[in-house]
């Protein structure tokens, strides 16, 4: 492969990233933490070329410095959002560790399949000089990055935001004011419409340990989402979804930057709502689709899908998202943002046992981290959540370790399927099971680029 689909400043528009190259290589985080494998998390390099000897195997492991990170969530130092800049390159991957705060960048561009880690930025450092800790998500903003943290230096809410430059050098917060956000957990942006939402899982000290039902009447777990005057980093409007808003995790704009249209998945109320911008440039939210709970012998409520991770196809026509207890993946037509249309779905996995092997592989886990190939007909799943989250509803996993699986779209008529020629098993690693979590194409994917 060359080093063409790692290099240059990404795409002039979303129709343009669509007719990109397909992908022949995908990174994805593989953790030991919580494994009892007194071993460092990696980023996992998997051959996806079906033309390959290797299709569907690891080929490289890029191995971080210590042990006990739990790598989450990664981003690109560059994006689509720095098209036009001949000096940007998407060249590294800010990959960090949420237990420890520390970063690690990772070049991909020097040889692609065998990534090398680069720098380590130390999270006692950011913690001291930021007080600020447990990172989530990293975005690019034209040359400088931004990312999500979830708590202070001692794991208490509500978190923040975290400015780094493009050489990776601590700027300091990011943010002016956080309002009344109580906590943080995943964000996008809107530039054109001096537009940013941000959401909420909970404090580090009250996810980390596991989940436990009381936090919830306690108050420990977020409701609202944030809408931010994105220049002057000041959050503009909170809104609370209430009981059917409950732990909103992922949030996705349409990718068409004159859009204002976006989803956010609330995880424990298993519910999608809609938010936009009206003709009068009030901002309204609207609940557009309810999964709802199941009963479940020894399940001590109705058992909520869970709605853990969602995305937007790169066209906007598509809103994909997994359910981790129930084990399924969906797939709606969103051409209609307010009227969404469930046109696909898939079972693997889950609490409910309808699908517990698939491609003769026993699922431990259920669809948790989803990534959508540029071209939206390659949904790539991955099984893991978070280690003691992992622990507590999926303990086979600690043993037998996670997968990932080929989701098949169909994007003319609507519809999935299961790929059955391709399942990493990552219960098969060389230092024994380990768990993946998300993933990213090193040319790109429906979750990282954004347009300015």
């Amino acid at each position: 492969m060359s080093t063409a689909c790692c290099a240059g400043p990404g795409y002039a528009s979303p129709k343009e990233a669509i007719k990109a190259p397909r992908e022949k290589l995908v990174y994805t985080i593989c953790i030991y933490t919580g494994t009892g494998i007194e071993k460092p998390d990696y980023l996992a390099t998997i051959d996806v070329d079906e033309a390959s000897p290797t299709y569907g195997e690891v080929i490289h492991r890029t191995e971080v410095g210590a042990i006990g990170d739990e790598l989450h969530h990664m981003g690109w130092n560059a994006c689509s959002s720095c098209h036009g800049d001949a000096s940007a390159e998407r060249r590294f991957l800010i990959v960090p560790g949420v237990r420890t705060t520390n970063f690690y960048i990772i070049d991909t561009a020097s040889d692609p399949r065998r990534p090398v880690l680069a720098r380590t930025i130390s999270g006692e450092e950011i913690k001291r000089r930021t007080n600020l800790s447990a990172p989530h998500t990293v975005h690019c903003l034209g040359h400088d990055i931004i990312v999500s943290m979830l708590g202070d230096a001692e794991g208490n809410g509500p978190g923040g935001f975290l400015h780094l430059d493009k050489d990776f050098n601590i700027v300091g917060r990011w943010e002016k004011d956080l309002g009344a956000m109580r906590y943080n957990y995943d964000f996008w942006y809107q530039p054109r419409h001096n537009m940013m939402v941000s959401t909420e899982w909970g404090a580090p000290n009250t996810f980390m340990p596991g989940f436990e039902l009381e936090d919830v009447a306690r108050g420990r777990y977020g409701q609202h989402i944030h809408f931010w005057d994105f220049e002057n980093r000041t959050v503009a409007k909170s809104v609370d979804l209430g009981a059917e808003g409950l732990i909103p995790l992922e949030a996705r704009f349409h990718h068409d930057p004159e859009s204002t249209h976006g989803f956010v998945g609330a995880a424990l109320a298993s519910n999608v709502f809609h938010y936009w911008k009206d003709e009068t440039g009030e901002l309204r939210v609207e609940k557009v689709i309810d999964v709802p709970a199941i009963e479940v012998e020894g399940f001590p409520v109705p058992m909520p899908s869970l709605i853990t991770d969602i995305l937007v196809s790169m066209d906007d026509r598509y809103l994909y998202f997994s359910n981790w207890l129930h084990g399924d993946l969906r797939q709606y037509d969103i051409s209609d943002p307010s009227n969404p249309r469930m046109t696909g779905q898939v079972w693997l996995g889950g609490m409910l046992g309808k699908a517990p092997v698939v491609n003769g592989q026993a699922i431990t886990g259920a669809p948790q981290m989803i990534q959508l190939s540029l071209d939206g007909r390659r949904l790539y799943v991955t099984t893991s959540l978070f280690s003691t989250w992992d622990n507590q509803f999926y303990p086979a996993m600690k043993e037998q370790g996670g997968v990932m699986l080929i989701v098949d779209c169909d994007v003319e008529k609507g519809g999935m399927k299961i790929r059955d020629d391709f399942l990493v098993d990552f219960g098969k690693e060389p230092h024994g099971p380990a768990r993946a979590h998300e993933t990213r194409y090193p040319g790109g994917d429906c979750s990282s680029d954004i347009w300015v």
